[in-house]
């Protein structure tokens, strides 16, 4: 007998997903070295305290992402913004030119343009991009600047003269064929942070408008799979890999995202975090260099669309990752060229002007000069018509030292004020600017006594309690009580202007005019008042 048997069906095998590795970092500013103070988190062994680990530099970040890179078939390296800007020495010295071009060599690949990318206003950004000298300082590096391997998108920044963005808006990379889109973007708030002149003819549009806008545009191009760069960002709470009870701009802005958008990677705010918010990924790497964010993307080859998304923030910590001789040889050639510059002379001192502050009032001697070298740079009705400039201990890093010939270089005075933030001249109320003077004490155990110009002085009493310990009546401008109701026109770095340190009552401040950078302002009024001598204490009283 002849049995016959049916073969059974095939069957139809589902194709293997891609996986995709995105390296993401955000607000490196600069950062070549590592930032002083690394990254703050909590205590692994004891979550109520907080520990400072030594974290970033150039150098150790770029061992990481080839780590991060090796044996990966699909990945790419992104970044949201503030690469540039509010720069260290070596960076700003030449025009963020040593950053761009230590990044390019990491490989990073795609970058959305931050508000401090404008700093130097919009042409100075195409340079970044394109490579060429400096307009006014040439070519000051060690060799021709080439400008970015990466590129730079801006969506939503609009050239008013062509109603085009100014940068692509977006970059479309395959993957195993699945393509990936990633659009960047920077803040609709970005005219209020950068001086006039860097976004002339610029419009900055809504950001999650700008997003869903695109979104047809890249569906018909056959993308499912969409990544949006962008430079905004939250505040949680929580430690660098949380995100609860996470606020902010992001959270808004992401809600309002079509539901193509998959993962949002996100700046501006220097926080670190890894969220779900409107069941999408976001993520922030803190700043400075100090974090290289892996998110890890599964993709399906027939739906094109991302499966499963998640993040982690990963720690540059100096003492893990070895220096990238690439980037080091990198660092020591613009050092070379660095050295003399930082000798030039600023101007001299008859006595060394001291950071620290006196323990009983909190003034300081060179908190006093910064303070008027604030005022003196924005004082004149073009620059910003200040009455008064107040700012932040934190913000000094270093005495300005009495040498024996007294002389004091321009390093020196950047080593004093090394964040290169610009000065932001507002309009408060005299009550406001008592309620600014209140938070002083936010912190009770770390009080953060602010350094006034001259003419101005108040007095605080340490009997009083939390919210009443300025005095009214010792709150004077030029020897005139300070009228609770009077405009008066203050001056502040825009660390301040945006809250920081916790003056959250600047933000109230109106009519920002932004001006030069702090260390610049320092600088030129040590040309205008060499010898610059200690002034006497006195604008700070303290009471009980």
């Amino acid at each position: 007998m002849i049995v016959s048997a049916t073969a059974p069906p095939a069957i139809a095998q589902t194709p293997s997903p891609v996986d995709l590795t995105i390296l993401a970092i955000n607000d490196f500013h600069g950062n070549l070295r590592p930032p002083p103070g690394g990254i703050t988190i909590d205590d692994p062994a004891d979550k109520t305290r907080k520990i400072n680990v030594a974290a970033g530099g150039a150098e150790h970040m770029a061992t990481l992402v080839k780590q991060l890179r090796a044996g990966k078939v699909n990945s790419v390296f992104v970044a949201a913004g503030d690469l540039i800007g509010a720069s260290p020495f070596l960076s700003a010295l030449f025009h963020d030119e040593p950053t761009i071009e230590s990044l390019s060599m990491m490989g990073l690949q795609i970058a959305a343009v931050g508000n401090h990318e404008f700093d130097e206003g919009q042409d100075e950004l195409l340079r970044m991009q394109n490579g060429g000298c400096h307009p006014v300082d040439g070519c000051q590096g060690p060799h021709p600047f080439m400008g970015a391997t990466f590129q730079y998108l801006a969506a939503s920044t609009i050239e008013s003269r062509t109603g085009r963005p100014v940068l692509p808006p977006y970059a479309i990379k395959s993957f195993e064929g699945v393509p990936v889109a990633f659009i960047g973007l920077t803040l609709k708030g970005t005219p209020g942070l950068v001086s006039p002149p860097g976004v002339a003819g610029l419009t900055f549009q809504d950001e999650a408008e700008t997003v869903n806008a695109l979104v047809p545009e890249l569906k018909a191009r056959g993308v499912e799979a969409i990544v949006v760069l962008i430079h905004e960002g939250g505040l949680p709470s929580g430690d660098y890999n949380e995100c609860p009870g996470i606020s902010g701009p992001i959270v808004d802005i992401v809600k309002k995202f079509d539901r193509a958008v998959d993962v949002v990677v996100s700046g501006h705010t220097h926080r670190a975090y890894t969220c779900q918010i409107d069941g999408r990924l976001i993520t922030s790497g803190d700043k400075y260099g100090t974090l290289v964010t892996a998110i890890d993307l599964r993709l399906d080859r027939t739906s094109r669309d991302v499966i499963r998304a998640s993040a982690n923030n990963i720690i540059v910590r100096i003492a893990d990752y070895t220096a990238d001789p690439a980037q080091t040889a990198l660092l020591a050639a613009y050092d070379k060229v660095a050295a003399p510059i930082a000798g030039r002379p600023a101007g001299s001192v008859t006595a060394t002007l001291s950071r620290l502050p006196d323990m009983t009032t909190g003034e300081s001697p060179l908190g006093d000069i910064i303070a008027d070298a604030h005022l003196a740079a924005t004082r004149a009705e073009t620059d910003g018509s200040a009455v008064i400039a107040m700012t932040n201990p934190g913000g000094i890093r270093a005495d300005i030292e009495h040498k024996p010939d007294g002389l004091v270089s321009y390093g020196d005075v950047f080593a004093a004020q090394p964040f290169r933030n610009q000065l932001v001249t507002l309009t408060l109320t005299g009550s406001q600017i008592k309620a600014v003077l209140e938070q002083q004490w936010r912190d009770p155990n770390r009080p953060r006594i602010l350094q006034v110009s001259a003419g101005f002085s108040y007095a605080w009493d340490n009997a009083a309690i939390s919210g009443n310990r300025i005095v009214p009546d010792r709150m004077t401008l030029n020897g005139q009580r300070i009228d609770p109701a009077a405009a008066y026109r203050v001056t502040v770095n825009q660390f301040l202007a945006v809250g920081g340190d916790g003056f959250t009552a600047l933000k109230e401040g109106t009519l920002p005019r932004v001006g030069p950078y702090d260390v610049d302002a320092l600088n030129a009024y040590f040309g205008a008042n060499s010898p610059v001598t200690p002034v006497a204490p006195g604008r700070i009283f303290r009471m009980n």
